[in-house]
C-alpha cells in the first residue's frame, strides 16, 4: 500500500502545526520534568525522578507521530524544532528573573537526553507504506 500525495498547501500546514504541537511539548516539559516521587523506606528515602521518563516517552511520541502524519521526516523534524525553541525559551531568564529550566544536573540531563533522543528519533525512516509520493 503506497501513501497517498498530500497537496504542498495542506502539507506546510500541517508542519506549522507540527511546529506548534513540539512548542507545547517543550512549555508542558519544562514544569513536568522535575517531578519526583519521594518513597520512604525502613532504610531511608528513595527519591524515583518519573517527570523526566514521561516528557521523553511524549517528546518522542509526537516526533514519530508527526513523521507519521506529514509522511515525512519534515513532520518530525518541525516537533523537535518547536520543543527545541520552547525549552531554549524556558530555560532563559524572564524580565522578573524566573527560569522555569535552571541548570542543576536533572534539568542538564533532561536537555541533553532530550535533544539526543529527540534528533535520533527525528532521523529515523519512514515505515515503508508510509512514505511520500514525489
Amino acid at each position: 500500500m503506497t501513501a497517498t500525495p498530500r497537496s504542498t498547501g495542506l502539507r506546510w500546514a500541517l508542519i506549522l502545526l507540527l511546529l506548534l504541537i513540539g512548542g507545547v511539548v517543550g512549555l508542558v516539559g519544562a514544569f513536568v520534568q522535575a517531578h519526583r516521587a519521594i518513597v520512604e523506606m525502613p532504610w531511608g528515602v528513595v527519591v524515583v525522578p518519573w517527570g523526566i521518563p514521561v516528557v521523553w516517552v511524549g517528546l518522542v511520541v509526537a516526533i514519530r507521530g508527526g513523521a507519521w502524519l506529514v509522511h515525512t521526516r519534515w513532520g518530525a523534524w518541525a516537533v523537535m524544532v518547536g520543543w527545541l525553541a520552547a525549552t531554549v525559551l524556558m530555560s532563559a531568564e524572564s524580565s522578573s528573573g524566573d527560569v522555569a529550566l535552571s541548570g542543576g544536573g536533572r534539568q542538564m540531563t533532561y536537555l541533553l537526553g532530550g535533544v539526543i533522543l529527540a534528533s535520533a528519533a527525528a532521523s529515523l525512516p519512514l515505515p515503508r507504506g508510509n512514505r511520500a509520493v514525489s
